[in-house]
């Protein structure tokens, strides 16, 4: 077992050229105008200089591990520059481009390609040498990992083979902010499948809260179970390090294809359960440990399906959102030496629609992405510098990975170029600031209702619905008065309660938009529970896939650019 875990290691120890991580490679993105903490290893003692073409010099001495830093200031936007790092070898980096960094995180449907999304060929023959793209194999591992394994990670210029191959999400909000601003943009994209949030957090934070402790129980035990008919820990580790031994082999031999279509990437672990990619912590080890403190203006984040399973899952997601963006924010902080700000932007995409149309006035707890979409409004609402890009006009009524991604990453961007960047545009929905109920009805005031509130076509909003004290809901007449809603039943005499696109699937109805083109989020305006707690669990149910189903883009308003 030894011989395994330093089989491992030797990749950063048996060398005493000076390295740097793969995220420091030709094409790179610094941020402007502020700290950029360089970072990699050498030899113990040894003194390091990090030499910039925009006048920098900046000296560090490795540590006893090895590791050194450096922060270099960044002047305004900028490109064609050139990094030289030296110790007892010289390491240059050639154009370099000075802008915006922003890092894109999140489960499947963050790591979708633009390649296989709507409007794909729209984007055949982009050319764009200063928007620029990290992205690295997806890793997990049970302990922080000081770098990736993947040997093939580098920074890409955009044209139509990166973009093709870059998550959709972040590519349209990406390419948007570089057209609109007009200086380089870089991308670190941060992509697993099938991950809850609990393993993008690091165990120390969440070890005290209940269901983080309950998640992480019944992947030990399958573990345990697993061990039990003879597959353990060990066996796996040994197996691993084989696999990884054979992968730095081919690098080495200078192949880097797995087949005509796939690159080739290091292994992964997927027995047991404890060394897996959902248990808590192993996706944070491995896919931000190891590139930050790289500076960053903002994050994109674009997870939640895998903690929206049932309504009190859904409902503790706000908590864990929370806790996620503090730490993100005080550790960059922090492993930056204050490079990074603790208050970076946030911004996160609400779950789109899925499953059949909404038919109900209000859908219950059978229905916990509406209690997500919930979650994630009320973080938005209190924590400063958020945003959230509301989708409940994309989505598919049967496929979980939806194709119509190219407005979720649009509704990024114009979050933040209104919010990060100040620029004096309608940049998000409307967003409802309060509620009375007055003779009968119940008047709902929105702000961020841009030139005026509108549906999205012809015809009445047909998604809201009303709720006297007996809680029984019914469908609501909404009619638009300026920057506010007036809703009214004659089902319902005395309103107390408005809940809106109260649905797993609310996009075939006739929703709330500003006239610029952004929609309204769902809301309630009771504080009413959401489920039963003493009740069974009602999970959600994945449709059945017809023969032959193609999926197909929805109608929705066009964002008035």
């Amino acid at each position: 077992m030894r011989g395994v875990l330093l089989s491992l290691l030797l990749p950063l120890f048996c060398t005493a050229k000076v390295r740097l991580p793969a995220i420091f490679s030709d094409n790179l993105v610094f941020q402007q105008l502020g700290g950029n903490p360089v970072w990699g290893w050498a030899d113990p003692k040894e003194k390091i200089t990090v030499k910039t073409s925009w006048g920098g010099t900046h000296s560090a001495t490795a540590g006893k591990d090895g590791r050194w830093m450096v922060i270099a200031y960044a002047p305004k936007a900028g490109t064609g520059h050139q990094v030289t790092v030296q110790g007892s070898n010289k390491i240059v980096l050639k154009n370099v481009a000075i802008g915006e960094v922003w890092l894109c995180a999140g489960q499947s449907n963050m790591g979708w390609s633009m390649g296989n999304s709507f409007e794909a060929e729209k984007e055949a023959k982009v050319d764009l040498p200063h928007f620029r793209i990290f992205r690295s194999a997806r890793e997990h591992w049970h302990e922080p990992l000081k770098e990736n394994r993947d040997r093939l990670a580098s920074w890409k210029a955009c044209d139509p083979k990166s973009a093709a191959e870059t998550s959709a999400v972040s590519y349209y909000f990406g390419k948007k902010l570089h057209q609109t601003l007009g200086v380089p943009v870089g991308i670190i994209q941060r992509a697993y499948a099938g991950t809850p949030i609990e393993g993008w957090m690091p165990w120390s934070i969440q070890k005290d809260d209940p269901r983080a402790q309950a998640h992480k129980r019944s992947y030990d035990e399958a573990a345990k179970r697993l061990q039990a008919r003879g597959a353990s820990r060990e066996k796996a580790l040994a197996a691993f390090g084989k696999e990884l031994a054979e992968y730095n082999a081919k690098i080495d031999r200078g192949e880097i294809m797995k087949n005509q279509f796939r690159p080739l990437a290091p292994p992964i672990i997927t027995k047991p359960s404890d060394l897996g990619h959902q248990y808590p912590a192993h996706i944070f080890n491995a896919m931000i440990v190891p590139i930050r403190p790289y500076a960053i203006r903002g994050m994109v984040w674009y997870q939640g399906e895998r903690n929206a399973k049932n309504a009190p899952q859904a409902e503790h997601y706000a908590v864990q959102l929370r806790r996620m963006i503090d730490h993100y924010r005080s550790s960059w902080h922090g492993e930056s030496w204050g490079a990074v700000s603790d208050g970076f932007p946030v911004y996160f995409t609400q779950l789109p629609s899925w499953n059949p149309p909404q038919s109900k006035p209000v859908e219950g707890p059978e229905s916990p992405w509406a209690v997500s979409r919930e979650s994630m409004r009320k973080v938005s609402l209190s924590l400063y510098d958020t945003g959230m890009a509301v989708t409940i006009d994309t989505g598919d009524a049967i496929e979980l990975h939806p194709k119509n991604k190219k407005p979720i990453g649009l509704r990024h961007a114009y979050l933040a170029l209104g919010k990060t960047y100040g620029l004096p545009i309608v940049h998000e929905g409307p967003v409802l600031t309060m509620h009375e109920a007055k003779e009968g009805k119940i008047i709902l005031r929105f702000k961020s209702a841009g030139s005026g509130l509108a549906p999205a076509r012809k015809g009445k909003l047909d998604a809201f619905a009303l709720a006297g004290k007996d809680k029984v809901w019914h469908w609501a007449d909404a009619r638009i008065e300026k920057d506010s809603i007036v809703l009214s039943s004659p089902q319902v005499k005395s309103p107390v309660a408005a809940r809106y696109a109260w649905a797993m699937n609310p996009s075939q109805r006739n929703l709330l938009y500003n006239k610029e083109g952004f929609p309204a989020s769902p809301f309630r305006t009771d504080d009413w529970p959401l489920y039963d707690p003493g009740a069974e669990l009602i999970e959600v149910i994945k449709p059945a896939k017809p023969k032959g189903y193609q999926s197909k883009d929805w109608a929705r308003p066009q964002i008035a650019e």
